[in-house]
């Protein structure tokens, strides 16, 4: 059965905040979250998301709900990255992976989608999860999520090789060329983290 609408905001609520502070809201910081004037909404909803097995909870303790899967070790997947022509990285969660961040070197790790096709000689599909490690810095070589500042935010998946007047930021097909920045334009380009994986789903 799906859930509405409310239900996955309140359930994508307590998954950001067990992932980002390690503990599950309250009801009343829930019913703050949204606005709500009283706990019975939620203590329904809450019900709702546990019966149908999304989280679980220990009776007559506060502060217990969690994400099923076991203490919210999950990977969050936030939003999309390119891999062709750059777009707009969106930050937001789009959802939990039931994979531990520790197994890809760093419990920060988080997922981030790929689309296009310029990184398939490295085998990077689209339609794929890139998993990142958080940096702000890597080796000249490295696959690495970057940003690109503009007009507005841009993320890329694009091997990084850095030169003494500026930093390239290279394909893996031989139809895009690499895009380059030069002098003070190397400041525009912000990396955001190493590859350390890729998930691939059955398709």
């Amino acid at each position: 059965m799906g859930l509405t609408k409310r239900q996955q905001e309140i359930l994508d609520f307590i998954r950001k905040q067990v992932r980002t502070h390690g503990v599950s809201p309250s009801v009343r910081e829930i019913c703050h979250h949204f606005g709500l004037k009283g706990p019975a909404g939620v203590h329904r909803i809450l019900k709702v998301l546990e019966q149908q097995g999304y989280i679980t909870s220990i009776p007559g303790k506060k502060r217990t709900w969690r994400p099923a899967g076991g203490a919210g070790r999950s990977m969050p997947v936030l939003g999309n990255i390119a891999a062709g022509i750059p777009i707009d990285a969106q930050e937001d969660l789009v959802e939990e992976l039931p994979v531990d961040t520790a197994l890809f070197g760093s419990d920060d790790c988080f997922g981030l989608l790929v689309k296009g096709d310029s990184m398939v000689d490295l085998h990077i599909m689209d339609g794929d999860i890139a998993i990142i490690r958080p940096c702000h810095q890597v080796e000249h070589g490295n696959v690495a999520a970057v940003m690109v500042q503009g007009v507005l935010p841009e993320a890329t998946l694009k091997t990084v090789k850095f030169h003494e007047d500026g930093i390239e930021l290279h394909a893996a097909n031989p139809l895009y060329e690499p895009l380059t920045f030069l002098g003070d334009e190397a400041r525009r380009v912000q990396i955001i983290g190493k590859l350390a994986g890729i998930i691939r789903r059955n398709r």
